[in-house]
């Protein structure tokens, strides 16, 4: 049910572009502890924790794990897991034959100083005899991390270990990005992948769709490759054990995200471009499928039939709640790995602010920075309280599921006496979508200089 509007209550929102010159590529960009310094008007930050992959990193080193789900599984979480009741409700008996058609592994493993970075890798094992089938890898050659992904079944990312402070900025540095998207105008690439997929087999969403016939053969469900496919470059998630699970299950655990979506020769008016130049909303086709989507997440439900909190979005062309998804951005793979992207996310003051850095398509060189309140129009960002003082219950809702298993009802979706500590992560948290390759250069963490 959907709950009542209290009295409005105002905060700030800033959609700010800072350093708006194009120019030459050859320029030395703001170095992360520069732009960081200067906290472009939020204040002076102090670093606490640094990674440069110059040390060695290779996930062979950690063993791979059957993870059979369920209350004893190190990864359970809630009703939208791999295994969940969600799935079973939309689903029905059917869900859980297709589950048992192949089985899960999963490798996790921390480091860099004090262990203070874990990495969270996740594959099938499709015929079960005891080996992921096309599983990730997490690897460092020359100061600079490598997320390979060869199938859309695995998974991988890097999360931090612990919860972050209360008030933070997180940065990461992109030095490499093939996970779909146009390349030389061209979503069909010369060598034969489709918005960066592999063109064998088949590759869908199974088994974890919102609805439909789950009686179906896995090559029938949905299409990823003519669909979509992605990234995470940085996000903050609302639960402890990070790790790729099924798309539906990170579409109600995201407090604030920037992350790509790359659709296929798109043509609908579900997406469109920012054109930061004009301040100009354009078609998604005006672009080159290689948008960052920086999303605020508020408690409203984005979807009837599915999991999801809708989306408030703010560009140089303006604030948008729901409707089309707005890329803000058109970022230029092919400038890496000369050139870099850094992307931020800072908690601070009773905001969160996402920020981007580098070479865009329109401007050239610049930062944009998007800053709202916890609770701005009575809009609040989900579940934005890492205690539960910092929440009085206003936004809490039941969300009610109905399919081919019966009818569910997630009660109490966010009460009082509710926390949520924040956990940063970058990668591909899916499970049944995306593949691809990234390279990361750095990560860092900071506080507040005042401290």
């Amino acid at each position: 049910m959907k709950r009542s509007r209290p009295a409005r209550r105002t905060g700030r929102a800033t959609a700010a572009l800072v350093l708006p010159v194009a120019l030459a590529l050859s320029a030395a960009p703001a170095t992360a502890a520069g732009a960081a310094g200067q906290g472009h008007g939020t204040g002076d930050w102090r670093l606490v924790r640094s990674e440069t992959f110059d040390r060695s990193l290779d996930d062979r080193r950690a063993p791979w794990t059957r993870d059979d789900d369920g209350p004893g599984s190190p990864y359970n979480v809630d009703i939208y897991d791999n295994d969940g009741a969600f799935f079973d409700a939309v689903g029905g008996p059917e869900f859980r034959r297709q589950l048992g058609t192949f089985d899960t592994y999963r490798k996790s493993f921390g480091f860099g100083a004090g262990g203070w970075l874990t990495a969270e890798l996740a594959a099938r094992d499709t015929d079960k005899d005891g080996t992921p089938d096309a599983p990730p890898t997490l690897t460092t050659a020359k100061g600079v991390a490598r997320l390979d992904e060869p199938s859309h079944h695995g998974g991988i990312l890097i999360r931090s270990t612990k919860a972050l402070p209360a008030e933070y900025r997180v940065e990461m540095t992109l030095r490499g990005l093939d996970f779909g998207g146009q390349r030389d105008g061209s979503w069909d690439y010369p060598d034969g992948r489709i918005n960066g997929y592999s063109p064998e087999g088949c590759k869908t969403n199974f088994p974890w769709a919102s609805g439909g016939d789950f009686s179906r053969p896995e090559c029938s469900w949905a299409d990823v490759r003519t669909d979509s496919n992605g990234f995470y470059y940085l996000g903050i998630m609302d639960y402890d054990r990070v790790a790729p699970h099924n798309n539906n299950f990170i579409h109600v655990h995201r407090k604030v995200a920037m992350d790509s979506y790359n659709r296929y020769k798109y043509t609908g008016s579900g997406l469109r471009y920012c054109n930061p130049a004009t301040k100009q909303y354009e078609p998604y086709g005006a672009g080159t499928g290689n948008g960052v989507n920086a999303i605020f997440m508020t408690e409203d439900r984005r979807y009837p039939t599915q999991p999801g909190t809708e989306y408030l979005m703010h560009s140089e062309c303006g604030f948008a709640k729901g409707g089309a998804i707005v890329s803000q951005v058109d970022l230029r793979p092919e400038l890496l790995p000369k050139e870099s992207y850094r992307f931020a996310i800072e908690r601070r003051d009773g905001a969160y602010t996402m920020e981007m850095s580098g070479v865009f398509a329109h401007v050239g060189r610049a930062t944009f920075r998007y800053t709202r309140a916890f609770v701005q129009d009575d809009e609040p960002i989900w579940h934005y309280n890492q205690k539960p003082e910092e929440y009085d219950g206003r936004f809490n809702a039941d969300w009610t599921w109905t399919g081919a298993g019966g009818t569910l009802v997630h009660r109490d979706t966010w009460p009082a006496g509710s926390a949520y500590p924040d956990h940063f992560m970058f990668g591909d948290p899916h499970m049944n979508f995306y593949e691809g390759s990234a390279q990361v250069d750095d990560v860092r963490l900071y506080v507040p200089a005042r401290r």
